[in-house]
């Protein structure tokens, strides 16, 4: 390191250095206590508005239409969370608590298909198909939630994900005009159930800024006709 470089890095240094006095440390304190506090602000939004609206599978109420929100390809089949989605769409559908099942996830490229891999899953495990209706422009939780009440008119609906997501999931289908109940799909606390936990931090401060201004979803396009059609078929 040249001298002049280890000049600038002591200046940089001696900028961020804590303050020595008393008031100076109680500022940066209160500074930081109000940073987290601001920062936590969206996660307790979610939870608050959403704590009565989640449960089970085995608890949850009717609905017409279960929603469930993809969670990534393994070698072009479902990621064991994903599959776990699917496996709890699928009881609710058994146990008569659904009449319709929507998969929405991303197909932004020809080789990335969630959608068909998610209903081919749930068709082999025998939802009929009929009943299963695919969502391929559902590149995140608010587009997924927009594009279900814009696009397919969904207007009540079970949500499906695990429980550190569902919440926010509920959260911006009800401001998207849904009237919705999440489900949680139960997994092991295992790292990526630490790692999704703690990407709902972030999440939830775009959760709240997609509640405020309800922008349109990436891909918008014409109404579609598949939910109303499979819950017609019944």
């Amino acid at each position: 390191m040249t001298p002049s470089v280890r000049a600038r890095v002591h200046r940089l240094t001696r900028r961020i250095r804590p303050p020595r006095t008393r008031p100076g440390q109680r500022r940066l304190f209160q500074t930081v206590v109000l940073l987290c506090a601001v920062g936590l602000l969206p996660a307790t939004w979610v939870r608050l508005t959403t704590d009565d609206r989640i449960s089970t599978a085995a608890e949850a109420p009717r609905a017409p239409v279960a929603v469930v929100f993809g969670a990534g390809l393994w070698d072009g089949e479902p990621s064991p969370y994903l599959a776990h989605r699917l496996d709890t769409a699928r009881e609710l559908y058994e146990r008569g608590r659904v009449r319709a099942i929507l998969v929405t996830g991303d197909n932004g490229t020809r080789s990335y298909d969630e959608p068909s891999a998610m209903r081919d899953y749930l068709r082999d495990a025998g939802v009929p198909a009929s009943r299963v209706v695919a969502d391929h422009a559902g590149f995140d939780t608010w587009d997924s939630c927009a594009r279900a009440r814009r696009i397919f008119g969904v207007r009540h609906a079970l949500l499906v994900s695990q429980d550190y997501h569902v919440p926010r999931a509920t959260s911006l289908c009800r401001a998207a005009g849904i009237d919705a109940h999440g489900v949680r799909v139960p997994e092991p606390r295992d790292l990526t159930w630490v790692f999704g936990g703690v990407r709902e931090l972030p999440g939830a401060v775009k959760a709240a800024a997609n509640a405020a201004l309800r922008p349109d979803p990436t891909f918008l396009g014409p109404r579609e006709d598949g939910i109303s059609e499979a819950l017609a078929d019944h």
